[in-house]
């Protein structure tokens, strides 16, 4: 199989770089097909519990190289697999507008393959040193898919600002890879496992948090969320689908996979996940409410949701650490199955609001309006996605969180006191997600979709075409499906969720009675509610048909003719939200310059700025600039000096080693004495 994925690869590769820039899409999807259809019918195998295992020989820098699609490695392929494939649909007809841009399309297909590779590779193999080649490979191929538009400074700036958060990232990857080796010898997956079942629990929990770091900082979680904000909105939108749809859920493949191996105290380090992943939902549905950019909007419900997975994991730690195993097990199903459905609404949501940038060349909510009249189809889509996203039936969000908050309720029965109070905290936590998300989703639904349009466009707004629509209405389909057939999926995670265990035996058979029944029966209610409004509304069509419609201007709240400054505006929709959350959230209004002589108006804006990247980020690299300002007369122009400072660092060089073995020899000397 491996050999057969790289010849694709190859191929693919080669094949981009010798047609036509019109074939250059043709042959991405074409490779990108085959690549999915070949992995995903190892990952089903191993799915069902038929893993799939390869020794490849490797020197003697690294050693042998295990690849190993085990159920875990498996369900995240094949998430990987149905997001990258309707990506690349998408993005197929997407890009058609850069036909212009031979070389920039030509990166851009090469890249998308190699991220796709890179993203298997990771799920894939059990060798430290390949698994940060190939977390290198998915930073580098990223980086040049984000930075797509690279004419547009801020665009530039995204990219650059997640490739230097990225390999801070292999920073904390390489240094627990690097210990591991330093104590064993190996960098085989199963060198980390036997070194952890040899350590004290103290160790362990060291070590866990090292690679968590790496993991979290891709992942998204708060405080190592700052990159993601830039970099999905700056990218084009199928690979923002693909960023917030499975990039940042590779983070949660690594901490998952270093759960399995490093053997910890599970009820520290999932109250240590539970407590972060609490930070990350509430203060990523905070930040995205008060957005007034459509895209950085659902970028910043990517870090929300991150949480809520997060939220899951760290649930089934303490249910392994207590021996609670149905809390254990809603919450690692929970999580995996919450894994799954956000990389489907989310891509979903990306891909509806990329067609409303083509069609208006903006995504700036107070600029549209409206837009339900034109993009009848997308505005849909849209709702769907985002009816889904907030956890409402009978959709696919709606069960994984049905499953999480069930792990919380199954904490009570082996609760302490301290349990308690972190039960309570994060029930109130998650409710608080879920109302902020509803709110911040009605608000760009109606801004956005309903009402007037608010501004004058270049171009007429029309629907996009057939076949951007149909990875969008794939999408769509398998979400209901997922929401109306849950134990499908439930059973699907049985093998996994049981990697976990060890040696608590868990039946994951026995959700499918009592709560998992009722869930589907609601589900099921719902679409009927729905088909039933919708068969009024056709009967009601029909009636109507040979009566005299008259069409006018949206309601306008009794002001007749109504006018579009009349509207919600995205800030004046959640006002009160925004006056409740300053003290937490960073917002600015401001007046805007007008440059005109003779002005004939002003106006104001509301800003918002994320608090945690000003403490982390911004304060650190103006201390850092002032620090080297110190050093700028070194900076003077003078050759003759900077050919002095060239002999000094030469000489240092030299003389370091033998000024080392000095001070050695006497230190030996003094403690012979």
């Amino acid at each position: 199989m491996i050999n057969i994925l790289i010849a694709i690869l190859i191929a693919s590769v080669i094949a981009i770089l010798s047609v036509n820039v019109k074939a250059k899409g043709i042959v991405t999807l074409s490779g990108v097909i085959l690549i999915a259809l070949i992995s995903s019918i190892v990952a089903v195998k191993a799915l069902l519990g038929h893993s799939y295992g390869i020794l490849l020989s490797g020197p003697a820098l690294f050693g042998n190289v295990m690849v190993n699609i085990d159920p875990l490695s498996a369900w995240f392929i094949l998430t990987i697999n149905f997001t990258i494939l309707t990506g690349a649909i998408y993005g197929f007809n997407y890009m058609r507008k850069y036909i212009e841009m031979k070389s920039e399309l030509t990166l851009h297909c090469i890249a998308y393959l190699l991220a796709y590779f890179a993203l298997l590779g990771i799920c894939s193999v059990q060798n430290g040193f390949i698994f940060l080649l190939f977390w290198e490979l998915m930073a580098l191929s990223l980086f040049i898919l984000v930075i797509f538009e690279h004419d547009k400074p801020e665009t530039l700036r995204a990219g650059l600002n997640y490739l230097v958060q990225s390999h801070i990232s292999i920073v904390f990857l390489m240094l627990g890879f690097i210990y591991v080796v330093y104590k064993t010898g190996s960098y085989s997956f199963e060198a980390i496992s036997d070194f952890s079942s040899q350590q004290s629990t103290l160790a362990g929990t060291t070590l866990f948090l090292c690679f968590f770091i790496g993991f979290a900082i891709k992942a998204g979680f708060v405080p190592f969320h700052t990159w993601l904000p830039y970099a999905h909105p700056a990218a084009p939108s199928h690979i923002s689908g693909i960023m917030s749809g499975v990039v940042i859920k590779i983070g949660i493949y690594g901490i998952l996979r270093m759960l399995l191996l490093i053997k910890t105290d599970y009820t520290t380090i999932g109250f240590i996940i539970l407590f972060i992943s609490l930070i990350t939902g509430i203060y990523g549905v905070m930040l995205a409410t008060i957005q007034h950019d459509l895209k950085k909007l659902l970028a910043y419900h990517s870090v929300e949701n991150i949480g809520i997975i997060g939220i899951g994991i760290g649930l089934g730690c303490i249910g392994l650490g207590a021996t609670n195993k149905w809390m254990a097990i809603l919450g690692f199903t929970g999580a995996l199955l919450h894994t799954l459905n956000h990389s489907l609404f989310k891509s979903l949501l990306f891909f509806s609001a990329g067609n409303v940038l083509q069609a208006t060349h903006t995504v700036n909510i107070e600029r549209l309006g409206g837009i339900i009249k034109r993009m009848p189809q997308t505005s849909l889509l849209f709702l769907v996605a985002a009816l889904a996203i907030c956890g409402l039936p009978p959709l696919n969000g709606f069960i994984s969180e049905f499953l999480i908050f069930g792990g919380l309720y199954n904490w009570l029965y082996s609760a302490s006191l301290l349990s308690l109070i972190a039960i309570v905290f994060s029930l109130g936590g998650l409710v608080l997600i879920g109302g902020l998300a509803l709110l911040c989703f009605t608000k760009a639904f109606s801004v956005v979709f309903l009402g007037n349009q608010r501004s004058t466009f270049n171009s007429e707004i029309n629907e996009t075409g057939f076949w951007q629509l149909i990875p969008m209405y794939m999408t769509v389909i398998f979400m209901m499906f997922i929401g109306l057939f849950p134990s499908i999926f439930i059973n699907a995670l049985q093998i996994p969720v049981n990697q976990f265990t060890h040696d608590v035996v868990f039946n994951l058979n026995l959700i499918k009675v009592g709560a998992l029944d009722s869930l589907k029966t609601l589900n099921w209610l719902f679409l009927g509610f729905i088909l039933l409004v919708l068969l009024i509304l056709w009967l009601r069509k029909i009636q109507s048909r040979k009566k005299l419609i008259e069409r006018g201007l949206t309601w306008g709240c009794g002001y007749s003719p109504s006018g579009v400054k009349l509207q919600y505006t995205a800030n004046s929709f959640v006002r009160s939200y925004s006056k409740l959350a300053k003290p937490i959230l960073d917002i600015e209004k401001k007046e805007v310059e007008v440059v005109e002589v003779f002005p004939s108006g002003k106006h104001y804006e509301t800003h918002s700025y994320d608090k945690i990247e000003r403490i982390l980020i911004d304060k650190p690299i103006r201390y850092m600039s002032r620090f080297a300002e110190l050093f700028l007369f070194l900076q003077n122009g003078q050759l003759q000096q900077y050919i002095l400072y060239g002999i000094i660092f030469i000489t240092s060089i030299i003389c370091l080693p033998l000024i080392i073995s000095k001070i050695l020899s006497i230190l030996h000397f003094l403690n012979n004495l």
